[in-house]
């Protein structure tokens, strides 16, 4: 394995890991990232030269403790974080973290404190678990950059201020920070499973990561039925990863998917969690909606009417325009192009969705499955130049080219 790709797989699978264990040491926010970050870029020289160590995560965590410790000395303030180190947590306390000993829960947990807003709390778990960058996570909340920036400093300071302690709360007191820690899960899936950027559609990673919290969150919350919906979501969801691109990473979309190459395995889990679910929020209602299409043996036996009616029970519980999007492409399958055309008027009335690509792409698709060449073609055009995603864009490109010149 190459230098360039060990240090990205261990980015993808020890970056919260890391950043976590560093929090949990110093109590310094802004030191734990600069600290890992230092890590990652004193090994790429190391790496380089001696080889990657047989445990590239436990290196660079080492590397990056010793930094901040480093750090600590020589602005002289050893002894105050070491006192802040060598805290004696309350007998609860102990009792939570021993039951379930991960620095990310706890990060997650801390992050989602209520003294925060919920914006600020999940974008501040997205940059220091997932590590992803301020402008994915701008883009994400489909907010300009210097907006979240100010955002993630003001949750730091509040925490700081705050005196937020680094753990898992106990029982009595999680109920007001899961909704939370579910959101911050979900969106760390939903990065790796389509990201915002960069050349590769799948970020799996990220990915696993977001299963193995879920997991470990069914396992703190067994009867909290959304905890169950959401690992359901993600194991359905989760289940086509193998199918979505192809050998050269182009994507292959939901109606050209070999859906004998599915993982049986995650649907038939998936479908069982829902089984056990018998309320329906908003993760539970997502899962639904994946099951419909894991129980379709073909793309033309989708039951598209049900899954209308399942995003419209979504956007009346929770109501957004990227749900309102989705709506308005199941209603274009289920009632034909033109009826979800005009939902897509609607949204772009609103003005919701300016500037995310999905918008026009999915209006594209709309206006071509309608035999509107020219039109569909300007709408692709302009979802192609605000995609940030270089599959997305190819995708894009291939379908302007299928529908051959103008006019």
């Amino acid at each position: 394995m190459t230098v360039d790709a060990a240090l990205t797989q261990a980015f993808r699978s020890g970056w919260g890991r890391i950043v976590a264990t560093l929090i949990r040491t110093t109590g310094d926010w802004d030191l734990a990232e600069e600290c890992a970050q230092d890590a990652f870029a004193r090994a790429l020289e190391v790496w380089a030269r001696d080889g990657v160590p047989d445990s590239p995560v436990a290196w660079l965590t080492t590397v990056a403790r010793n930094r901040a410790l480093d750090r600590l000395r020589r602005a002289k303030t050893e002894a105050t974080k070491l006192k802040e180190v060598a805290y004696v947590p309350a007998p609860e306390e102990v009792a939570v973290d021993d039951d379930l000993p991960d620095d990310r829960l706890r990060l997650m947990f801390t992050c989602c404190h209520p003294a925060l807003p919920t914006e600020g709390r999940v974008a501040l778990t997205l940059r220091t678990v997932a590590g992803l960058t301020t402008a994915e996570i701008a883009r994400m909340f489909l907010v300009p950059e210097p907006t979240m920036a100010k955002r993630l400093v003001r949750a730091k300071h509040k925490i700081r201020a705050a005196g937020i302690p680094f753990r898992v709360p106990p029982a009595h007191l999680r109920p007001e920070r899961l909704s939370g820690v579910l959101a911050v899960i979900y969106l760390l899936f939903t990065e790796g499973y389509a990201a915002t950027s960069g050349d590769r559609l799948l970020r799996r990673g990220l990915t696993e990561e977001a299963i193995r919290l879920s997991r470990l969150l069914t396992t703190l919350a067994p009867d909290e039925p959304e905890a169950r919906g959401l690992l359901a979501l993600l194991l359905l969801q989760d289940s086509r990863r193998d199918t979505r691109v192809d050998g050269d990473g182009r994507i292959v979309t939901l109606e050209e998917q070999d859906r004998t190459r599915w993982d049986s395995g995650e649907i038939e889990e998936g479908i069982a969690l829902l089984a056990r679910t018998p309320t329906d929020g908003p993760y539970a209602l997502q899962a639904r909606i994946a099951a419909c299409h894991a129980a379709a043996p073909a793309a033309a036996s989708t039951d598209w009417p049900r899954i209308a009616s399942l995003y419209g029970q979504l956007a009346a519980l929770t109501p957004s325009p990227v749900v309102a999007l989705n709506r308005a492409v199941a209603v274009g399958m289920a009632a034909g192009p033109e009826a979800g055309l005009t939902l897509v008027s609607d949204l772009e009335a609103s003005g919701a969705l300016v500037g995310n690509h999905l918008l026009p792409a999915v209006k594209a698709d709309l206006l071509r499955r309608l035999g509107h060449a020219d039109e569909a073609r300007t709408a692709y055009e302009e979802a192609h130049a605000l995609a940030r995603n270089q599959p997305e864009r190819d995708h894009l490109a291939s379908r302007m080219a299928a529908l051959g010149t103008a006019t």
